[in-house]
């Protein structure tokens, strides 16, 4: 099977009333549902939109192509210093490209500029293809990666963000960097 070309891509901030969250929705509730063997809708609308809106410290971002999603994921406030990712997700038809590893980027990016200091998030015991892209994007695990993943349960992950740099500033020296 030949994976569809990638044109030029944007990142967007919606709301989940948009419609192009609904592609997102629908593929991580079947998705869910075929790992976990039960209808995941009622997980994915367990968290009011609003949650994951700006005013109520959260966001939700998708990666265009061509107009339509590609990829996405959300924040919503977890405490004053913590945003708690949550519903990243790569279309299907789209995966094994590093989407899911630059909507995580974004998501660190705009956490970073809202305050947060620290992510958290979990993961199912059955996508170990998140789990990996979380272990691979530095992420620290909260429980015993050599223990049964189901006799876990959500697998806890969480990540200290540092500061960002000042524009054309090194960040550990502080000093100009060449433009």
């Amino acid at each position: 099977m030949s994976l569809p070309a990638l044109s030029a891509r944007s990142v967007v901030q919606v709301t989940v009333a948009d419609p192009r969250v609904r592609p997102l929705l629908r593929e991580l509730g079947e998705e869910y549902s075929a790992r976990y063997g039960k209808d995941a809708h009622a997980e994915l609308a367990r968290y009011p939109d609003e949650e994951f809106t700006a005013p109520h410290g959260g966001v939700l971002l998708l990666i265009l192509e061509g107009g339509e999603p590609v990829a996405g994921g959300a924040f919503r406030r977890y405490d004053p210093a913590t945003a708690e990712l949550k519903r990243i997700w790569t279309h299907s038809a789209y995966r094994r490209r590093g989407l899911a590893r630059e909507v995580v980027a974004e998501l660190e990016r705009e956490a970073r500029t809202r305050g947060y200091r620290r992510i958290y998030l979990t993961t199912g015991p059955r996508q170990p293809e998140a789990r990996a892209l979380y272990l691979n994007t530095g992420y620290h695990p909260l429980f015993d990666t050599e223990a049964d993943p189901e006799s876990i349960g959500p697998l806890p992950f969480e990540k200290h963000l540092g500061r960002q740099p000042e524009h054309g500033k090194d960040l550990r020296t502080g000093k100009a960097t060449a433009q």
